[in-house]
């Protein structure tokens, strides 16, 4: 089927093209607030702030001339690798020289209990290794997007930024003195075996800026450390692909809004799916289309307060637009998505640059499903629903059983002309099924059971006769269509109880027409935007579980393998790849990538475990 591209794991220099690097070359790290992207040559090119759906404070992802950022690299030339510490989503880059080596440790610290702690505070500690570094920093910040003046000056002889209520300041330690030119902060020095510099930059939101003391940041950096292995040390999963799974967790704890308990679905905006292209969403929301694999993977691998945190995030938020659903909703549970275009280049000149999500007013079937899924899920690990979120329950299957018949835009949120996609109708009947199961065990109300046991029914006579390919007797994207859809896949996962023979026939169709090597395209036929895209990893993960689910352990092993090798070099994954050169394309890192990774990864294991291997 092909070969995997492979990530250069050894040291390498890494050249920008008009200022940007490969989206490969990024890692993230984050403090369950926000999360900001560094890439390998020492540029930390976005941060949103305060939070992670705020405005970009540093953006040069995204507009390498005008967003901003903070870079930090040798002054000479160098080649680099990189890690996280075992356990953390604290990053580690060793750059070596001619001149010697120095590593750079980057981290957002997590909040401690301290009265006068910065409400986000960004550290990177640079230390010598051998010989003596020559060593470059330069602090450029945008605030609003770069749409607001930022103001430089002092306080208490440090260098601090300000535009309006927001502030940060560059606390400098053996880091050479912060000289403060036109609109940025920037040092220079010289590194000496076993030495340490310390650039701490904490900032402020409508109240006072905190200025720490270096021993107060190094105390926050080695708890910030532990506090990553303990909760690393707690989870549970020994199976195969052990560290790609920790990775993937990991990357998923950095998802985590913690004021709320939503997961977003990326760091990031408008990263595009093709260079050049339109498609460049939004994705520091939270897709009700990635719940239940979220609340699967929590509970799967140990992460009860997640699970519990999350879901109640997800009944506070549903509940603003009950008993519709909304496609997605912001991490603080708002409704409120409106989509703009920033006067940004974007990624190598890929715009429109959007803030905001205009798919949250779209009709997307599926969610409710995937809802009545993780409700479905929570209850099975709790025992009982709130008698509130019960009542709910049962209204959203009522609706169900009135809109299941209406086209929508499915679950790629394509902006064409609505359709009766088979995918939604599947997440339809998964939606009465579960609900009836809630019902007979008497956890939702039943006085509408029979209604949706008769609906679910009607639905996958709907499935069975009409999104159906009678040459292939294989499930389509839609109804009346001869094209395939990867996400029909969901259908299986979540149980959709067609045809035995059909559902076996569509995993091998997709594996045969969607599929080259490990990349699975999403679907075939048009969707109303222009330009091709990359390959759409979670995907291929769902191919991978397919296979183990339905007894053929080889090929899901063998896809999996090769999707593990697709990951950058610390673990990542973006949203899509490109299948003819392995670049990253879309946002990241994707959430659903990983979290697909997780499920398939489990999902393998139980097969194999069930087959004796």
């Amino acid at each position: 089927m092909g070969t995997s591209p492979r990530t250069d794991r050894h040291r390498r220099a890494v050249l920008r093209t008009d200022g940007y690097v490969p989206l490969r070359e990024y890692a993230v790290i984050g403090d369950g607030r926000t999360a900001a992207l560094v890439a390998s040559d020492g540029s930390l090119d976005w941060l949103g702030l305060p939070d992670l759906d705020s405005p970009a404070v540093f953006g040069a992802v995204l507009g390498a001339d005008r967003g901003g950022r903070f870079l930090l690299q040798p002054a000479v030339p160098y080649r680099s690798e990189r890690r996280y510490l075992p356990g953390t989503n604290v990053l580690e880059t060793t750059f070596a020289t001619a001149h010697g080596t120095v590593r750079v440790t980057d981290a957002l610290t997590l909040h401690d209990e301290a009265a006068l702690a910065p409400i986000r505070e960004l550290q990177r500690r640079i230390d010598g290794i051998s010989g003596a570094v020559p060593v470059r920093w330069s602090v450029q910040p945008r605030f609003g997007y770069g749409t607001r003046t930022t103001r430089l000056a002092w306080r208490a002889g440090v260098p601090v930024a300000t535009a309006g209520s927001d502030a940060l300041a560059v606390c400098a330690w053996e880091a050479g003195e912060p000289r403060c030119e036109a609109d940025a902060i920037n040092g220079s020095f010289l590194t000496a075996p076993g030495g340490s510099a310390l650039i701490a930059m904490p900032f402020a939101h409508q109240e006072p800026l905190v200025l720490p003391a270096r021993a107060e940041c190094d105390v926050r950096l080695e708890r910030t450390c532990a506090a990553w292995r303990r909760w690393a040390d707690d989870r549970l999963y020994t199976g195969r692909w052990h560290q790609a799974v920790m990775r993937s967790l990991l990357t998923l704890k950095l998802l985590v809004f913690a004021p709320s308990g939503a997961v977003a679905a990326a760091v990031t905006t408008s990263l595009p799916e093709h260079i050049g292209g339109e498609r460049n969403w939004d994705y520091r929301f939270s897709w009700v289309r990635d719940s239940a694999f979220t609340l699967a993977a929590f509970l799967q691998l140990g992460c009860p307060a997640e699970a519990r945190a999350y879901f109640w995030w997800l009944m506070h938020a549903s509940q603003l637009t009950h008993p519709r659903l909304q496609v997605l909703y912001q991490l603080n549970g708002g409704a409120h998505t409106t989509e703009q275009v920033l006067p940004w280049e974007g990624y190598r000149g890929s715009s429109p640059v959007r803030i905001g999500n205009a798919a949250a007013g779209q009709v997307q079937l599926d969610t409710y499903g995937e809802l009545m899924q993780t409700a479905w899920l929570y209850a099975q690990a709790a025992g009982r629903l709130d008698a509130d979120v019960a009542r709910r329950l049962a209204e959203l299957a009522d609706l169900v059983c009135t809109v299941w018949q209406r086209p929508d835009s499915g679950i790629w949120e394509v902006r064409s002309a609505p359709r009766h996609f088979t995918q939604s109708k599947m997440m339809c009947w998964v939606a009465l099924d579960r609900a009836a199961h809630l019902a007979e065990r008497r956890l939702v109300p039943d006085r509408h059971l029979a209604r949706w046991r008769s609906a679910r029914e009607e639905i996958a006579t709907f499935i069975e006769t009409r999104c159906v390919s009678p040459r292939r007797n294989c499930y389509v994207r839609s109804a009346g269509s001869e094209d395939l859809d990867a996400a029909v896949l969901l259908g299986h996962l979540y149980g959709y109880d067609g045809d035995v023979q059909r559902m076996e026939a569509t995993i091998t169709a997709v594996g045969l027409e969607l599929r080259h090597g490990p990349f699975v395209d999403r679907y075939s036929g048009e969707d109303g935007l222009s330009g091709p895209e990359g390959a759409f990893l979670a995907c291929s993960f769902w191919l991978a579980e397919s296979f183990a689910r339905t007894g053929r352990l080889a090929l899901a092993t063998e896809l999996m393998d090769d999707l593990v090798r697709l990951a950058n070099d610390v673990g990542l994954y973006s949203e899509e790849i490109d299948p003819v050169t392995g670049d990253f394309l879309g946002n990241l890192p994707q959430g659903l990538s990983h979290l697909a990774l997780i499920s398939a990864a489990c999902a393998i294991n139980a097969a194999g475990k069930e087959a004796g291997g």
